[in-house]
């Protein structure tokens, strides 16, 4: 089975001291909790398609993190290199393009996982100069906001996208970019869908019909998405699977992943739009992700879930992997 995974926080976690390079179960814990993702994980549970992070961290009171867009930047260009010693010693394949990924659906694309580059959070780019210099890097999907970016309004921080960020969507446009909207505040999310041309997605984004919060997407904001023929990854966190009701007193189970999979698939008619995009590096470990799960390895135990919940084969493969290696293949660059 094809299995993508469109949110891991790779690079981030390896800068900050985790040796990703090795199975999850040879990692430290730290403060963030039990590793739950390696390289080796991905490839033990089938992952063959990934999108691999850019996410800088902002500076929040007294906690380090970046302040200035030069800042932002020495963040970035410092993962980058990291996703780059691991395509040299051909522990990732970078995907730069849509021959790269009808190789891969061929078979031909033979070893460690493809990888597509996302930015999660547009501070790093100083404006529209920098985005040819990222483009050429491999940057093929672009987020505005994580929280709030000096181009949008982000997850906890309404607003709405600021002149530089409507001048930032034009030049992504331009160039080709994919746009992430999982952590758009509402308001800038009903902007960048108007004002864009480009491909939208949500890498990491569950229901907020079954969980209340700005951080999820409402269905009027799915169904957007929906019809712009993007996808939705269902994210891993546990507060982002619980209802209210069911939070603090019980661990997340593939069920509720496959809940926020119904609500989707029944939103929108079909399964062609719901994809993974686990997030399960994300600022959080073991015990915060469905009990099932220890690590990636562990991922194809979704697709069984899927099946038992009366999935047929082929939608249960859609939702594995297939949904997102379609998209990519019509929305990346010839």
């Amino acid at each position: 089975m094809f299995i993508t995974d469109a949110h891991l926080d790779l690079a981030y976690n390896a800068l900050r001291g985790r040796d990703v390079t090795l199975p999850a179960e040879q990692q430290q814990p730290d403060d963030e909790g039990i590793p739950t993702v390696g390289l080796p994980d991905l490839k033990r549970g089938g992952v063959e398609l990934l999108c691999g992070t850019i996410f800088c961290m902002p500076a929040d009171g007294n906690q380090p993190g970046y302040r200035t867009p030069e800042e932002a930047r020495e963040q970035a260009l410092a993962q980058h290199n990291w996703y780059q010693q691991q395509f040299d010693a051909k522990r990732l394949q970078l995907v730069r393009k849509q021959a790269d990924l009808a190789r891969l659906r061929m078979g031909q694309l033979i070893g460690p996982p493809a990888t597509i580059l996302l930015m999660e959070g547009a501070d790093a780019l100083r404006g529209p100069q920098d985005i040819a210099e990222w483009f050429d890097k491999g940057l093929r999907i672009v987020g505005l906001s994580w929280k709030a970016s000096r181009y949008a309004g982000g997850t906890g921080h309404p607003g709405p996208i600021t002149p530089e960020g409507v001048e930032l969507v034009r030049a992504l446009d331009k160039a080709g970019m994919i746009h992430d909207a999982s952590h758009l505040a509402e308001e800038s999310f009903w902007q960048l869908i108007d004002q864009t041309t480009g491909p939208v997605i949500a890498s990491h984004s569950n229901c907020r019909t079954l969980v209340p919060g700005d951080r999820h997407l409402s269905d009027d904001m799915a169904r957007a998405i929906y019809l712009r023929n993007g996808i939705i990854g269902i994210n891993f966190y546990d507060q982002f699977l619980l209802t209210p009701e069911q939070s603090g007193k019980r661990r997340a189970t593939l069920r509720d992943v496959v809940s926020h999979i119904n609500h989707y698939c029944n939103l929108f008619g079909d399964a062609r739009h719901v994809g993974l995009g686990t997030d399960m590096d994300g600022g959080l470990g073991r015990e915060q992700i469905p009990i099932e799960i220890r690590t990636s390895a562990d991922l194809p135990r979704v697709a069984d879930t899927l099946s038992a919940a009366g999935y047929g084969d082929a939608d249960v493969h859609r939702i594995m992997g297939d949904n997102w290696l379609t998209f990519f293949g019509k929305n990346l660059p010839l």
